[in-house]
């Protein structure tokens, strides 16, 4: 099968990566409040089931419902990793969600956008210029400085943040696997096509351990929260699939990789308007310094120039037949 090339659009690409970022970095906060109400695979399964129908309906009245009979047995089988690959990665969120704090979850996390960065660079042979791989080597540095200040959790509940850790970790692997398998699959599908696909298997996983009756009890409020997550995975994946189509997935994952600041910002707001329900983020020097990093880090990797191997790619790619308009 033929590698995906990005239509070079690449300010539509970080347009479209940095609602995604400003969608997951608000995510958190409302997850850990919904999870006082619903388990993690009764709220996962609800947000896929939910997505799936909106987005279906949206697709059938436009008309562009995917064609799977056409999808090459290649692509079938890109779809099943992704499908598998996405649900474990919220599943695994969820529950490392519910051992830590937001902001050390999203820092914990972005070991996916690294991952998808490096999987890019292998796997469709992406390349960084200089610059960027000095803005990548500052991104890490940064990561490493932010959490190594959280690590004084260890002494007080280190059997939970332990757990917590593990389950961040793998929820980071199984992202990168997802979203390295989605890229590829917009050779043979739309972008909002495999989305749909990816929810409706993603709601099938999840529906025999859904508890139904848990519903019932909620409160309005509640029930808006849940509202909101599921429009927030509708959004935030449609658009994160959309700027795979336009930019190279090590610029988009490091545009992602400015989430926990996100985080950190909706935090800080958030318990300052309503302090008996959002706890302050207690940050020492060091976890700002590393932020800092994380900011410096990831803008040099996502904007630098792109180097001159990957820049003479994309001018071959225009410079090639084209159809003409009807």
């Amino acid at each position: 099968m033929e590698l995906h090339r990005p239509s070079g659009r690449r300010a539509l690409g970080f347009a479209l990566a940095s609602t995604t970022m400003l969608l997951w970095g608000v995510l958190p906060l409302v997850l850990r409040r919904v999870l006082r109400d619903v388990d993690a695979a009764s709220l996962t399964g609800f947000r896929f089931a939910t997505s799936a129908l909106a987005l279906g309906a949206l697709l059938a009245a436009s008309g562009g419902l995917p064609a799977l009979g056409s999808l090459p047995r290649s692509g079938a089988r890109l779809l099943i990793v992704a499908t598998l690959g996405l649900a474990a990665n919220y599943i695994g969120f969820l529950l490392g969600l519910d051992h830590t704090s937001p902001a050390n979850a999203q820092v914990l996390i972005q070991l996916g956008p690294l991952l998808l960065a490096l999987g890019g660079l292998v796997v469709f042979r992406e390349r960084f210029a200089p610059a960027q791989w000095f803005g990548f080597a500052v991104l890490v540095i940064g990561l490493g400085a932010f959490f190594a200040s959280q690590l004084a959790a260890l002494g007080r509940e280190s059997d939970r943040y332990l757990a917590g850790v593990a389950w961040l970790g793998f929820a980071a692997l199984t992202w990168a696997i997802y979203g390295l398998a989605q890229k590829q699959l917009l050779q043979a599908l739309s972008s909002q096509g495999v989305m749909l696909c990816i929810y409706v298997g993603c709601a099938l996983c999840f529906a025999p351990w859904a508890k139904l009756a848990s519903f019932a009890a909620l409160t309005p409020w509640t029930w808006a929260l849940l509202a909101f997550c599921s429009a927030n995975t509708l959004v935030a994946y449609g658009a994160f699939a959309a700027a795979l189509q336009h930019w190279e997935a090590s610029r988009v994952s490091a545009v992602l990789a400015l989430t926990p600041l996100a985080t950190l910002a909706f935090s800080v707001a958030a318990a300052r308007l309503a302090p008996a329900q959002v706890a302050t983020e207690q940050l020492s020097a060091t976890s700002w310094a590393g932020a800092a990093l994380v900011v410096a880090g990831s803008l040099l990797t996502a904007l630098g120039r792109s180097s001159r191997g990957s820049r003479a790619r994309l001018e071959a790619a225009r410079s090639g037949p084209r159809q003409r308009p009807s």
